[in-house]
Formats: C-alpha cells, structure tokens, sequence
C-alpha cells in the first residue's frame, strides 16, 4: 500500500476530511490536526494547499495527517489485532509435530514465516523517481510542521528513521522526532534507550561517520512496525511481512548504503559526524509538556529522493487524546503474548492514552501466592519499554474489563490498601520531567488483588469539606470528591501554591478523618470538571518516591508543578497549548468546529 492508495482506502471508508484552503505549515496545519482526532468520529486530514506565510512560499507537496485516527483505521490499516496476537502466540509456543495432521500446520507456519526476511531490489525504487544532490538539496522544498508556539523549529514527526550496527550485522528503524536545522542539516532525537543511540556510540567509538536514511510516506504500517518495541537486534519490518504475509522491499539509498523501502515517498539520506552534536528542541511532546532542549546528533544531508507526486504525512503529538491513542492500543494487544513470556501469569494489561502510556498501565493477572503481584512488578520494571513505566495497578482476574474507566477505578478504590503499595525507584523515560534526576526515578506499584473492603467511611458534602479546609489553609482554592461511593473516595484540592505542598498537608491532616485519597493540584490549568485530565496531569507530575505521603492511614498525592521552593532543581517545562490567535482565527473562519467546552474538556 502506497500513500496514494491510502488516501483511496480512507476516502472509500468515510475516514479522510479533504481541506482545500491553503493553510498555514506554522501552528495552522497541526493545530486543526490536534483538534480533530479528540473528537468521537475523528478522521485522516488531507491538506491539499499548505503554505508558509512567513517565508511567502506554496508547496505542490500535500499534507496528510491523523492516518491511525481511529481504531476503525487501525484495523483497516493494521489488520485484524487479534488473530496477530493469536498468530504471535502461537509461534512463541512452538512445538515438533506429532502426527501427520500437526505436521501440516507447522509446515504452514513456517510457510508463512517466509515472508518475514525484507526483499532488497536491485532496481531503484518509486521513492527514488526525483533525485536532488549537492546544491539541489532543500529540506524547506518539504512543508515540514512547526506545530507549537515554543517549539524550536519545524520538526518531522512520522519519519522512518534507517540505521545499521557498525559490522552491518543489524538493522532497525525507528520514529525519532526529527527537527529541521537549517536547509541541509536534520536533528536526530534518538534517547538514550533507542537501538540508534546504541549503533551511534559504536561508530563514534570507531570514530566513523554514521550512515542514516529517514523514510516518509508509504505504507503506514512501516510507521507502526518503526514504533514496535521489539528487543534489540530485531529488524522492525520483519514484523511487517509477520503481518502483510509479503516480504517488505527496499532499495538501497543513492549516497549511503542503507535500505528504506521502496515505495514511500520521501528520503532523506546523509551521514552523522560522530563527533559533533547540535542543540535540538523545545519540543511540544507527546507527554503534553514540552520537552526541554539538548544536544543530539545532527544527519549532514547528501540526497533528497522523492516520488513523482509525493505526500507528506506526519502527526501532531501534545495532550491526549491523540492518534498515539489508537497505535498504542494496537501495540499493546499485538505484543502482549510477548510480554507473557515474561510474565506468563499476566491476563490482560492496558495503558490509558491519559496515563501517557509509560506513566500508567493497569493488569489483569491470576495471581498464585502472597506478593505474586510485588513480585509481577519487579518483572515489569525489568522487562524492555516497560521498564519506563511509572505507577502499575494490579487487580485479578474477575475484575472488570481494564478498558471501563469507571468500572475499573471502582474496583481498584474498593480494594485499595496502602499497606498494598509498593514505591521503589528505576529508569524512567527520558522524556519524564518530574523527577530530580534525568531518566531515573520513582515508581509506585499497587496490588489490587485483594478482596473488597468494608468500610463504614462517609464523605462529607463537597461545599462543607470546602469551607472546613479553607479555614486550615488559605492556598486551598477549590474541593472535588470522587468516587465517593467506594470505601476510598479521591479528595482533589486545588491550591493557589505560594508554599511547599507538604506544607498544606501538614495544616490539613488534623482532618485525616474526612479523607481516604488527597491530590494536591495547581489552580491554574486544571478543571475540575475533566477527571480525564486530571488523571494525565498526576501521572506526569508525580515522583512516587517525592510526592506520595502516607499519614495515619491517608495517602496525600502532591501533583503540583514543582519550583525551587519544592527544593526542584531541574526546570519543570510548560505545558503543550494551542495558539489562542490561532485557534480563535480558525474558529472564526468555520475550518474548527469547536465550543468553548470542548476547549476546557481537553485543556487546548
């Protein structure tokens, strides 16, 4: 499937919006992108006119935006999710044939992993039709996005990214943020966790410069395939022939000696000098923060290929929900019989879009002994990507459905227990900002798995709790109990924070009688209103190990930003918020259809 062929199979399935309006690459483009996959029927976006007001310039290259933009085009994209999964787990179950009957199965299976291997063509490739070298190159030829106001430039977002080990021995692909220098130099936001980096450090080891080839377009699977997280040393796209039941096909790249595939649209070749880094960033990120700046490698250009008419496609990462919604779903059923092998006791595992993926994941497990659940924890946070995740939530197997919001919540607040909890520290996601140190942090575990808790406990009405705890401590601006029908309602204060959290706490705890769960969060940009972004907002500001207070049998949660008066030495980043100018503008001209609560739902 080509992008052209995409665009046919979201128009015939009532899955692309075509705007026709020239609009602007600056903040104009994304920000209707961010808007629409919030919404319930969200759709693909195809931008046929993208400008550049500022640099007075048209592009013939149109945008397409929003391609996983719901789970109805994750199957049509992807596949059917479950048979993959049920296909995965059967191959890790493997067994020699007994009979002639088991023998015919296993010679289909290992039939069916021909296709695995990707096919290198000797040809050049549909993506190589336009050729541009030396003076010719121009990446401000691409309407590369600039989404946010405080980014630190236009960046590609959905960029296949090609590399090889030193010895040739090891390919991967990857969906690095990729940041736009200048017309002949490109940023590389490869963390410190991703294959790439480790390829990095063997040529800077080798002192050699680094081949690197970025794909953009093509089947969105490959996009999928590069955001896998499959172990080290596994080819991404050999998952794309697991699932296509057809071997990818690459071309080698004009100037360096990696492979893209050959039917995507765009191909940004070049090498990394080793030696050399660039500041890159801010970034508008997929935490809803923006990621702060530092120094990463920078790919020196030497060709730009394209298909005759090509597409560009990229995505628009910031507060949830977004397309990573819909992709991480995919990944999560796709790879949990992997994940099993690891944890073999584990049912089902989700992690909420609000919860930032890596910051919140919730797991069905039939649990076999005391502290099976403790023990399932420190698995997790052993274990490849989940070893970034910050807060678990164990429950057994008889609890509801992990993807009922409501119900699940309830489930876990009638058993919850602090005596259950578990706080430790480990690596985290480079992109974390709440811990004190980089990359490394707290972790809270929590087992679920008990039984229901009775309790005679009663909340008090919200306006009466109010005025009883404005009179302990004037920074306290606003009350909200919820879940208060469970034997551990979720008491959320918002504070107007002149001091530390703990400070309130200490005013406050005279009242441990009235409270069960406390979370402590900043007046500004939170609403009351939206527990969904409630629950975003305390995942991200959280270190378990800092922030989390157990007091006679209360647990106080401080999600407020913290400053140098919380003794915070790193500098807490600015949240991801649409240009009012801009939004308003759009509004105004009938391209966003939105109300004003829809603004304060999702805290644009």
């Amino acid at each position: 499937m080509n992008t052209t062929q995409l665009i046919e199979i979201l128009k015939a399935n009532d899955l692309l919006r075509i705007i026709d309006e020239p609009l602007d690459i600056n903040l104009e483009i994304p920000h209707i992108a961010y808007i629409e996959v919030k919404k319930p029927d969200s759709r693909a976006l195809l931008f046929t006119h993208p400008i550049d007001k500022k640099n007075n310039k048209k592009f013939d290259m149109p945008v397409l935006m929003n391609i996983f933009g719901s789970h109805k085009a994750v199957r049509l994209l992807i596949g059917d999710i479950d048979k993959i999964s049920q296909e995965i787990s059967g191959l890790l179950k493997l067994k020699p044939p007994a009979g002639f009957m088991d023998k015919l199965k296993f010679g289909k299976k290992l039939f069916d992993l021909k296709y695995l291997t990707p096919k290198r063509l000797k040809t050049k490739g549909k993506c190589q039709e336009i050729v541009k070298l030396k003076d010719d190159i121009n990446l401000g030829d691409i309407p590369v996005l600039t989404t946010w106001e405080q980014d630190g430039g236009p960046f590609i977002t959905t960029g296949q990214v090609y590399t090889t080990s030193l010895d040739g021995t090891m390919s991967n692909v990857g969906l690095y943020r990729l940041q736009i220098h200048d017309d002949k130099t490109v940023g590389l936001h490869w963390q410190i966790h991703k294959d790439a980096n480790h390829f990095f450090h063997e040529y800077k080891k080798a002192k050699k410069s680094m081949p690197v080839s970025i794909a953009i377009g093509g089947d969105p699977l490959y996009v999928w395939c590069a955001q896998a997280p499959l172990p080290i040393g596994i080819f991404e796209l050999l998952l794309y022939g697991f699932i296509k039941k057809q071997n990818a096909k690459l071309v080698k790249s004009i100037t360096n000696d990696i492979y893209v595939p050959h039917d995507v649209d765009v191909v940004i070749e070049g090498f990394v000098d080793t030696s050399k880094m660039k500041t890159e960033g801010p970034f508008g990120d997929h935490t809803g923060y923006y990621t702060l700046q530092e120094s990463y490698p920078v790919l020196d250009v030497t060709a730009i290929t394209y298909q005759n008419s090509p597409i560009f496609t990229a995505t628009v990462v910031g507060k949830p929900p977004l397309e990573d919604k819909y992709m991480g779903y995919a990944t999560s059923k796709i790879f949990l019989p992997l994940l099993q092998t690891t944890a073999p006791d584990m049912i089902d595992y989700f992690m909420p879009e609000n919860g930032v993926f890596h910051n919140l994941i919730l797991v069905k497990l039939d649990p076999k002994y005391p502290n099976h659940s403790q023990q399932m924890m420190h698995a997790f946070w052993g274990v490849g990507q989940m070893s970034f995740v910050k807060h678990a939530v164990f429950v057994d197997s008889f609890a509801p459905s992990l993807e009922d919001g409501e119900a699940i919540t309830r489930w876990i607040l009638d058993r919850f227990n602090p005596k259950n909890m578990l706080i430790t520290s480990g690596v985290l996601d480079a992109l974390d900002h709440s811990s004190e140190q980089f990359a490394t942090g707290g972790k809270l575990g929590v087992d679920a798995t008990c039984d229901k808790i009775t309790d005679d406990f009663k909340p008090q009405d919200d306006d009466i709790l109010y005025e009883k705890l404005k009179v302990k401590n004037k920074q306290i601006v606003a009350c909200r109990q919820f879940a208060k029908e469970t034997s551990n309602p979720i008491t959320v204060l918002k504070i107007d924070k002149i001091l530390t959290a703990k400070d309130i706490i200490d005013d406050i705890k005279q009242m441990n009688d009235c409270f069960k769960i406390v979370v402590l969060i900043d007046d500004k940009r939170n609403n009351l209103d939206y527990p969904y972004m409630l629950v975003w907002r305390v995942v991200n500001n959280i270190d378990a190990q800092r922030d989390i207070y157990m007091i006679d049998g209360v647990v106080y949660i401080d999600a407020t930003n913290k400053t140098n008066i919380d003794g915070f030495s790193r500098r807490w980043p600015h949240d991801v918020e649409c240009s009012k100018e801009v939004l308003d503008n759009l509004r105004q001209r009938g391209i966003v259809d939105i109300e004003d609560d829809f603004v304060e739902e999702f805290a644009l």
